[in-house]
């Protein structure tokens, strides 16, 4: 039974997210090894409203921050010349990678 690799891949910025998917996925396909994925997790959402005003006096009017963090899930079958390839990928500081060998 070969073992597993499950990546995790979590940002702020979906499209660069995209990216290191795609790059996952060529390397995935020039390898010939069995790919499962990227399949998208529930996007967590963090509100924060804020006062306009500072001073607290005035209407009561708000604003409404949100940041929104995409998340993306990928099992790769671990052999060793895939993991060397895959963790030699160049990642940008938004994107966050787990990876966890099953």
């Amino acid at each position: 039974m070969a073992r597993k690799a499950r990546i995790r891949l979590s940002s702020t910025d979906y499209k660069k997210l995209e990216e290191v998917c795609g790059e996952l996925k060529a390397i995935a396909e020039k390898t010939g090894v069995k790919m499962t994925g990227p399949f998208p997790l529930p996007t967590k959402r963090l509100r924060v409203p804020v006062r306009k005003t500072p001073c607290g006096q005035g209407t009561a009017t708000w604003d409404r921050w949100e940041m929104r963090i995409h998340k993306r899930l990928i099992d790769v079958d671990a052999e060793e010349r895939v993991m060397r390839r895959i963790m030699r990928i160049r990642v940008p500081e938004e994107v966050f990678v787990s990876i966890e060998l099953m």
